[in-house]
């Protein structure tokens, strides 16, 4: 039942992704609202397959790659709900909604066998939801970056097309930009603090130096720059939008890194 539960979700996500992607060309509202409908009805599979994953691992189910891909595409939709219903940013989904069936579609082809951890399993859950959620922010942060580049170009080339009408204003891009990226670092500094201590239990070191985890501590340090930069130095606009859009590039580097070496999220 849940892989039925999960195949509809990845149908129900290719369908709204392209009807929101043709409303980038197309002035009606209506791919808007069809493609928000059919958001909201693959999010509610999406969590009953979390859930039938849950019951039938009886753990939270964030213990493998597999349901940690799943679960930050599931994260993603849910951040994408919650701002489209207070700010009706439609477009937004144009962006959000392919990385959140990219995510999806990388889950699915990664092994859905359930590891066993023993009594670790709670510990590693923990890093990984923590991680999962600074990711979002940072996948958000990333998304409104390139908004705002696209905004502020078509701006610039007095481009006023369908597209620059259905785009928020740059004040808007630039302050989700940064919120993200601050409701997304504390997430991301307590999934690598509580994946080290996990790893010290399992391995007897905090810190192995390996590549997966050099990226991601290379990716805080890049992050920490970005959001001191933005708070004391007074970043903004464009070279927070690009910086963003480097950072991110940093943590698909990363998963990529994982999945090619095979290992599990720890």
């Amino acid at each position: 039942m849940t892989v039925f539960f999960f195949t509809t979700t990845v149908v129900l996500y290719f369908l709204a992704t392209a009807c929101a992607l043709a409303y980038l060309l197309r002035r009606s509202e209506v791919l808007s609202k069809v493609s928000l409908w059919i958001t909201g009805a693959g999010f509610l599979t999406h969590t009953v397959a979390l859930v039938g994953r849950l019951l039938a691992a009886g753990h939270v189910p964030l213990t493998s790659l597999h349901e940690a891909m799943s679960f930050f595409s599931w994260a993603l939709v849910l951040v994408f709900l919650g701002v489209e219903l207070r700010h009706h940013i439609h477009v937004l989904g144009s962006f959000i909604l392919p990385l959140a069936l990219i995510s999806l579609l990388s889950a699915a082809a990664l092994p859905r066998e359930v590891p066993s951890l023993g009594p670790m399993f709670t510990a590693v859950g923990v890093h990984v939801t923590l991680s999962m959620l600074g990711t979002v922010g940072f996948a958000v942060a990333f998304v409104a970056g390139i908004m705002y580049l696209i905004q502020d170009g078509l701006l610039k080339s007095k481009r006023f097309n369908v597209l620059y009408a259905k785009l928020p204003p740059l004040d808007f891009l630039d302050g989700l930009n940064q919120k993200s990226i601050v409701l997304g670092f504390p997430f991301l500094t307590l999934g690598i603090i509580t994946g080290a201590m996990s790893a010290e239990v399992v391995r007897g070191s905090y810190l192995s130096w390996n590549p997966e985890q050099t990226w991601a501590l290379v990716t805080w340090v890049f992050y920490f720059i970005v959001l001191m930069g933005r708070m004391t130095v007074g970043w903004r606009a464009k070279k927070a939008a690009y910086l963003t859009i480097i950072g991110f590039a940093g943590v698909v580097l990363t998963f990529i890194g994982v999945v090619l070496k095979g290992h599990q999220v720890a």
